[in-house]
């Protein structure tokens, strides 16, 4: 059986979120993310929410940044969902990105020596250990996850890192349970990508594939072609303003980059998206989406597949998510 998640960011309301994810956990989907990159929903609300509606979906967040959350808070809060979901809550933790990240004041120095300080040390957490680190950027001195009125046992929640750099990617391999592989990305992309996630997994002497590689990926069904791109336009083009690393790891010309950034960049208004989408032409958004019919966009998953991503986790963006989760419910590639 293929497996499945589901991806929300902010498209939905939080109570239709709730039906999506319950409905793709019907369907069969093992898995729903949530988005926490921006300033616009927090991942760890929506994320206890499907844990009380749900019963047997995994949820993980897709992924929350390395720098806002102090790993000990980090640590307790995923505690304190896996005490929701026993054994189904993932920790995605991520890098965050620019400019948003300074205009809130965090400054991403070393954030390849950041990320390994904050997964080594929200695991020895989780796994119920009391630690001391003194890192150039973590510091914890007798630190443990302080039970009291709770059993006190090692939590399960797996650790994946959202990587797009490559220095990043093998950096995954050595440290985490897996990789959250982003979305808006060639399929080319993954062929790269799996290289350095295996540079990484030999330095600890495991491969590939010891490592879970579930990608998002922006779906865009519709009983159309038109209907279905015009979905997906308007994600493209943000990302094309407002997060131009992933779009040239994909491809995308540098001259189509520079138009889109001269309308827009963080923070946008929807009208200022709108206007850069008129820029965007069909065949970027179909190289870097799974957008179309429902034939078009099996298609392009299972080139995802292919390439390397264990579990597609589809972020809906048509006008029918139930037509989504219906187009890959029951679809082995």
């Amino acid at each position: 059986m293929t497996r499945l998640a589901i991806y929300l960011q902010d498209a939905h309301t939080i109570t239709e979120a709730i039906e999506h994810t319950r409905y793709a956990e019907s369907r069969g989907f093992e898995a729903v993310w949530q988005a926490d990159s921006r300033l616009v929903r927090d991942a760890v609300v929506p994320m206890a929410a499907f844990g009380a509606c749900t019963d047997t979906i995994k949820i993980g967040s897709g992924v929350v940044d390395c720098w806002t959350r102090n790993p000990a808070r980090l640590a307790s809060t995923f505690a304190t969902l896996d005490d929701l979901a026993p054994g189904r809550v993932i920790l995605g933790v991520g890098a965050w990105w620019e400019p948003l990240a300074s205009k809130v004041g965090i400054n991403r120095k070393r954030p390849l020596g950041v990320m390994r300080e904050v997964v080594t040390t929200v695991r020895a957490l989780l796994a119920d250990e009391n630690v001391t680190f003194d890192g150039d950027y973590v510091h914890l001195d007798g630190v443990e996850l302080d039970y009291v009125y709770q059993e006190r046992r090692p939590k399960d929640v797996p650790i994946y890192i959202g990587a797009t750099g490559m220095k990043m990617m093998e950096l995954t391999g050595e440290i985490a349970d897996g990789v959250v592989l982003n979305y808006l990305v060639s399929p080319g992309y993954n062929k790269q990508a799996m290289q350095h996630l295996e540079i990484g997994a030999e330095r600890v002497g495991r491969s590939v594939d010891d490592l879970d590689r579930p990608q998002l990926v922006v779906c865009s069904v519709a009983e159309t072609r038109g209907e279905a791109l015009d979905g997906a336009r308007l994600m493209v083009t943000q990302y094309l303003g407002q997060q131009p690393h992933i779009m040239k790891a994909s491809g995308v010309p540098e001259s189509l980059l520079e138009e889109v950034g001269k309308i827009l960049t963080w923070p946008a208004t929807h009208e200022q998206v709108e206007a850069a989408s008129k820029l965007v032409p069909d065949d970027i958004v179909q190289m870097i989406c799974a957008a179309g019919t429902p034939d078009e966009c099996r298609e392009k998953v299972a080139q995802y597949m292919a390439d390397g991503c264990t579990c597609p986790i589809l972020y809906p963006l048509g006008p029918d998510v139930k037509l989504m989760v219906d187009t890959f419910a029951d679809w082995t590639p």
